[in-house]
């Protein structure tokens, strides 16, 4: 038994998303206000029974709101009239969760109240859990009689219309619905399930969910649909570490424990002493031993006692009171030995000295570690005690009454948020490498099926994402507010990516590897073609006025070959991440031997992605003539677009000719952008080369040509990096067709952020030439 996916509606930003589950490990990504949290939090809400108290208002969807305060006001207008009032129509804007089992026929007797049909022969079950009013009528006359109440007093305070216009009433609660549901919401709303049928599942649309319609009549579930089906953990993304004091409910361990809120490591142990290891709970023939020396020590401390205080009780009786008839005083002591953990240097850290010959340990109270080494032996800590916790292990296993609380449930759900925090980027790894194998370190556990364990983890660190599979990897896309009301999100399954292109998804997953680069954190991606551009063009970035905009946004730049770039095409098109390709046109002849590019000339390019990809051709000509406007492919569906920036034809004034200039290397472009520059400039290496080319040569043709046999001698990384050296960045302008690709991801950028409502258009002008770039 396992979860095959959850569907989540109507909570903050996920307004129809499905999360497919791995079975083992899953792994929230995606850039800063995607809907991550909002996930962690819906499973958490909806699943969690002592959570469920923590709704507010905030967890509906935004753009619901304006529906339930015009719902509120049609009240009032109906009572108003003196009509009938509507009845409430909660069904399209409650926040829910669908989860949804796979369960083999045998497994059937777990799972008797949630089987939808009497035919049922194995397979899914879903159970929908809503968040809806406990009673719809009475919430309608409670907030129509709150109205009344409101309006009442109001008018008492309405002034009188020869006072001074700028006198106001006083507006009381609640001036709207939304406005008696931040307060009254607990009252009036509770978590309630339904039972879902199979055979209604539809696939998502373009990454949005499809969620079927449970019919009015339907009768919700009796009781908990997962008592004793699944057990639920969680490790919050504070952990304890700083955090202010909140719940001390002895079995919720993400309470805050001692005054400070701090997580120490000796408050796990004593929690886990309690659950499995104490002695007196329950004991067994192997407690025993421990229990007589317990009471061994607890008499001779308590004869000790009785002789150092012999003196002042028999003072104390010699002043003829206790009475003969009264009971005399007596000293008794009890021992328990998980007192021995509650002091703050019960946990320490041994460090072994060497002093000459001699080798000698030393020992370090716990706060005197590193938060990151606290934070991983704590979580690692924790996940050994959900697991165990589960398993009934020590006196966990006879600790209950009940017979339905012996039994262990077959699905174990760690929720794990933001494992990175305090985490340097080694520790990072090793964390979610081993978190899994740590949750099935058990006899009854380990590769075995009958009990399964699932864990979702939610990160911002692509240390953590690299080290998973795609198959595991579950990206939250945020959506522009033009397709919604408000922005929303959707989730895309990083595990159907590639399909049955083994080697592709090969490459891509060792590429992303080896660079660690952020592609499923970033709001943009720039894909350039080798060394020297990833030096120069976010150098360019950073020293020309009109790109200041990109400096500002999170842009990952990945050097990937043209050979190379189509490559991520497919995860990129998944993503809908806006995205920049900086590539070379790489002219060539019809037998693939490499020239300066020419027109006329019948020569092709070499470059996979121009061809492959986009603008879609291999002709030099026909690449030469295409517009900036057709260098951009736009996705209508998915909402992006992507761009190629490739050496275009320029016009330069050279040794008092104009002439039309093609580059065929950003090197040599570099050149034609600024070759007065390069003229008059002093260097080494290329620098030298092109200097002695400039003053050779009699035309534009012959200057291409010499720059192409300079440039076959190599040394393009150091010439990249002597220009990091030039006195004036300014007095260096970027290549034509990179600037205008640039202007066109800037322009992009500064649309995604007012359509995700995270910027407005006034804040910064558009960019000269940015719309002929768009």
């Amino acid at each position: 038994m396992h979860i095959e996916f959850v569907e989540i509606g109507n909570f903050r930003k996920l307004l129809g998303v499905r999360i497919v589950l791995s079975k083992e490990k899953t792994v929230f990504v995606g850039a800063n206000n995607s809907g991550k949290t909002s996930a962690m939090v819906a499973l958490r809400h909806f699943l969690v029974e002592r959570e469920r108290n923590k709704f507010s208002l905030n967890d509906f969807t935004l753009s619901h709101w304006p529906i339930i305060d015009a719902m509120g006001q049609s009240w009032e207008d109906s009572k108003a009239a003196d009509q009938e009032l509507a009845l409430p129509d909660w069904t399209p804007i409650l926040p829910f969760v669908d989860l949804w089992l796979s369960v083999t026929k045998a497994e059937a007797h777990y799972v008797q109240k949630l089987i939808p049909t009497l035919d049922w022969d194995g397979g899914l079950l879903g159970v929908r859990l809503r968040f809806e009013p406990r009673d719809s009528l009475q919430l309608q006359k409670d907030y129509l009689a709150a109205r009344d109440d409101a309006k009442t007093i109001q008018a008492v305070d309405t002034p009188p219309a020869t006072t001074d216009s700028s006198a106001k009433a006083i507006m009381l609660w609640p001036k709207s619905l939304t406005e008696y549901l931040q307060r009254r919401l607990s009252k009036q709303f509770t978590v309630r399930a339904y039972i879902l049928d199979p055979a209604k599942i539809a696939d998502p649309k373009f990454g949005v969910a499809q969620p079927q319609i449970v019919p009015v009549t339907a009768e919700p579930v009796d009781g908990e649909p997962f008592k004793g089906l699944i057990r639920i953990d969680e490790i919050s993304a504070q952990r304890g570490f700083g955090q202010s004091e909140g719940s001390k409910d002895p079995d919720d361990d993400n309470a805050a424990t001692g005054a400070s809120g701090t997580r120490r490591m000796s408050d796990q142990l004593r929690r886990y002493w309690n659950r499995h290891l104490d002695p007196y709970e329950n004991p067994d023939a192997q407690d025993l031993q421990a229990l007589k020396a317990i009471e061994t020590a607890q008499k001779a401390f308590d004869d000790r006692l009785r002789e150092g205080f012999a003196p002042a009780l028999e003072e104390v009786q010699g002043l003829g009171y206790p009475g003969v008839t009264d009971p005399r005083l007596n000293i008794s002591t009890r021992l328990k030995p998980v007192d021995g953990l509650n002091h703050e240097a019960a946990v320490q850290y041994m460090i072994q000295m060497v002093d000459g010959e001699h080798a000698f340990d030393l020992n370090l109270p716990e706060d005197s570690n590193g938060l990151g080494y606290q934070n991983l032996i704590s979580m690692v800590f924790r996940l050994m005690s959900f697991r165990d916790a589960w398993m009934r292990v020590g006196k966990a296993n006879s600790s209950s009454d009940l017979e339905t609380d012996m039994l262990v449930p077959p699905l174990h759900l760690v929720l794990i948020e933001e494992p990175e925090a305090h985490l340097h980027t080694q520790v990072q790894q090793v964390f979610i490498r081993q978190a899994y194998k740590i949750l099935r370190k058990h006899k009854e556990l380990g590769s075995k099926s009958t009990l399964s364990t699932q864990m979702v983890v939610s990160t911002h660190s692509s240390h953590v994402a690299h080290e998973c599979d795609f198959d595991a990897l579950r990206y939250f896309r945020r959506l522009p507010s033009e397709m919604k009301s408000v922005p929303t999100s959707c989730v895309v399954n990083l595990g159907t990516v590639f399909g049955t292109d083994i080697e592709t998804k090969r490459f891509v997953t060792r590429y992303l590897n080896v660079t660690h680069c952020d592609l499923f954190f970033a709001d943009a991606a720039v894909l350039v073609e080798g060394p020297a551009e990833r030096v120069l063009v976010p150098y360019f970035v950073s020293t020309q006025p009109e790109l200041a905009d990109l400096a500002e946004c999170y842009v990952t730049w990945l050097e990937i070959g043209g050979s190379h770039a189509h490559r991520l095409r497919s995860l990129i098109e998944h993503l809908g991440l806006t995205t920049l390709v900086v590539t070379d046109l790489d002219a060539m002849t019809d037998a693939r031997i490499s020239v300066p590019p020419k027109r006329g000339a019948k020569q092709k390019s070499r470059n996979a992605t121009l061809s492959g990809w986009w603008p879609a051709s291999d002709d030099l000509d026909t690449l030469l003539d295409v517009k900036p406007e057709a260098k951009i492919k736009n996705y209508k569906d998915e909402r992006f677009g992507m761009r190629v920036a490739y050496q275009s034809p320029v016009q330069v004034q050279f040794k008092g000719v104009a002439s039309e200039a093609v580059a065929n290397t950003l090197e040599d472009a570099l050149v034609f952008q600024n070759l007065d520059y390069f003229a008059t400039t002093t260097g080494k290496g290329l620098f030298a080369r092109f200097k002695a080319s400039i003053a050779a040569s009699g035309s534009i043709g012959e200057l291409g040509q010499k720059l192409f046999d300079d440039l076959k001698s190599g040394g393009k990384a150091e010439f990249a990096l002597d220009l990091l050296e030039i006195e004036d960045p300014k007095a260096l302008q970027a290549p034509h067709y990179i600037k205008e690709g640039l202007l066109w991801l800037s322009t992009q950028l500064r649309k995604q952020q007012q359509e995700l409502g995270v910027a407005t258009s006034a804040l910064t002008p558009e960019p000269q030439n940015a719309k002929a770039a768009a």
